[in-house]
């Protein structure tokens, strides 16, 4: 619960600090005196974005920090799963910069925006005069009566199977749009994948082929210069060989005079041998080099096929020419296996539905075990504030599609006077009706939930006289199990206080000021009078006000 406030330099308020408790506490104040001010700075501090306007002095940083007694809402796995110090007495702070920075601290630890939205979630219920309004939406309705029937971990599941059925129909989708696309292109493309299959394609076969067709396409000039390169080396007496050996035989003669010369005779015996095994391979060369007109023909055509085949599909290389091959057949086993891929599909959609179904009929029967038991008790509450004849009827309808929360549809209908038909509830209800309405749905609730602290900002809009008193009495019974704080412009409500607190507005040195004080038993007993009567404390709205606080 909140245990302390405090807040500086926002819109009108300079610096104001207040002590919170247990119980059923109230605020009170002149229209205009700064009460959505304070609520507003409570949004900030559960994580809505800043308005940079609202600093109060430019110059100094807007700050905004509770205090929260946590330590029997078991929030520790929450403070673990956001690496959060954990403390029974935890310390929200927001700063706001009039440069346009905003922060947000966690016991000190900077935290995001979303983690400040996580966590007030688990502490406050601000229950602004709009969200009266809420209880006509659909959204909301469901939200109750899942709270009621303790679906969150059932609609967790749900959600968490709706988003797997839904990516199945996603693929699906796209498996039928490719085959679809692949249908089309499928002949030509089977053309295309026979053509390249037909080339029998290898990454490095076009440098092999373009060498060999250079050798059958010039056997008469390599059969020349093959021969004369041999002449040259082997010829008796003048061949290069020849002339090698008598220098060797030269060199041999004075090898033994010194080690240079030895040397150099080694150096040519080298030569010789290098020289001798590059005539062998010259002979080699020239025993292959043989017209082969036919040969020449079937390389020449596998060449052309290659040369095509790379114009035809704009491809440098066969490289390319077999990643085109690969992407080629890809897309026809595509259309060839889609019917199988689409039938695997079809059967994980099938069981992922049943899936579906079955959680579905669990959150359905789960509504329908506590609605009846919630309309009685929502009867109960409304008759006692001022609606005997008020009926409410809920329909619950489980339907074919799949929906956020389930299968079903959930309607609200109220018929506020005897003999009246039921009509959607967002169209029957008047806005006092309303009121009353959604705090009976809040007071059950509140024995249902583990939030911490709930705030009603003017609940009783609508309401006066001996509604208002029962409707404080449904506030005070509420403030047992937990922290309920309401802003109120009603006596009969503000009397059931166990804490009251007065929003005012004060002129100090030509600057107009928000300030909050806590209300001691006399001056409560003036606050009331003065909510009864005006300005003016007769005799009459005294002893009225004590009555009210007795």
């Amino acid at each position: 619960m909140l245990t302390a406030l405090s807040i500086k330099n926002y819109a009108l308020i300079e610096d104001i600090q207040i002590h919170l408790q247990k119980g059923f506490t109230i605020i009170t104040g002149e229209t205009g005196a700064g009460k959505s001010i304070m609520l507003g700075a409570l949004g900030l501090l559960l994580g809505k974005r800043a308005d940079y306007s609202a600093i109060r002095n430019s110059k100094n940083k807007c700050i905004i920090e509770g205090v929260f007694d946590i330590s029997n809402y078991r929030l520790e796995s929450f403070f673990e799963k956001e690496d959060l110090d954990y403390e029974k007495n935890t310390i929200i702070r927001r700063e706001i910069l009039s440069s346009g920075k905003s922060r947000a601290f966690i016991n000190d630890t900077p935290v995001t925006l979303p983690v400040l939205v996580k966590l007030g979630d688990f502490l406050i219920d601000i229950h602004g005069q709009h969200q009266t309004l809420s209880l006509g939406e659909n959204q909301y309705q469901f939200q109750v009566i899942d709270t009621l029937a303790k679906n969150q971990e059932v609609i967790a599941e749900y959600q968490k199977g709706l988003r797997t059925y839904k990516k199945l129909q996603h693929k699906l989708t796209e498996l039928k749009e490719a085959q679809a696309q692949a249908i089309k292109e499928h002949d030509y493309n089977v053309f295309l994948l026979n053509e390249l299959d037909a080339a029998k394609l290898k990454a490095d076969m076009l440098p092999d082929l373009e060498e060999r067709y250079e050798e059958l396409s010039n056997v008469e000039t390599l059969t020349e210069h093959l021969g004369g390169a041999i002449d040259i080396i082997q010829k008796e007496e003048i061949g290069a060989l020849s002339q090698l050996k008598d220098a060797r035989n030269n060199l041999n003669k004075i090898a033994g005079f010194s080690a240079n010369y030895a040397g150099l005779k080694d150096r040519v015996d080298s030569v010789i041998i290098e020289l001798d095994d590059i005539a062998q391979e010259l002979e080699t060369s020239l025993d292959r080099v043989e017209a082969n007109p036919e040969e020449l023909e079937q390389v020449n055509a596998r060449l052309q096929v290659v040369y095509n085949l790379q114009k035809k599909h704009s491809a440098e290389s066969v490289a390319e020419l077999l990643a085109i091959q690969n992407e080629l057949s890809a897309k026809v086993a595509l259309t060839e296996n889609a019917e199988a891929d689409m039938e695997k599909v079809n059967k994980e959609i099938v069981h992922q539905k049943e899936v579906l179904e079955a959680v579905s009929k669990k959150l359905h029967d789960n509504r329908a075990i506590v609605i009846p038991g919630f309309i009685k008790e929502v009867e109960k509450i409304v008759t006692e504030l001022g609606m005997p004849n008020a009926r409410l009827k809920i329909d619950l309808k489980l339907q074919k599609e799949f929906l956020a929360n389930g299968q079903d549809q959930l309607l609200w209908y109220l018929s506020a006077n005897k003999g009246g038909d039921f009509t959607e509830l967002k169209k029957a209800a008047s806005g006092g009706e309303l009121s009353r309405i959604m705090l009976a749905v809040k007071s059950i609730l509140a024995t249902q939930s583990k939030l911490p602290t709930i705030i009603f900002d003017e609940i009783d809009t609508g309401v006066s006289g001996d509604i208002a008193q029962k409707m404080g009495g449904i506030l005070q019974n509420m403030g047992h199990s937990m922290q309920v704080i309401a802003i109120t412009h009603l006596p009969q409500i503000a009397g059931k206080g166990s804490k009251h607190f007065k929003i005012y507005k004060e002129d100090v040195a030509d600057e107009t000021k928000t300030n909050i004080k806590e209300l001691q038993p006399e001056e409560r007993i003036q606050e009331l009078a003065m909510m009864l009567g005006g300005n003016t404390l007769s005799e009459s709205a005294m002893a009225h006000a004590k009555s009210l606080l007795n």
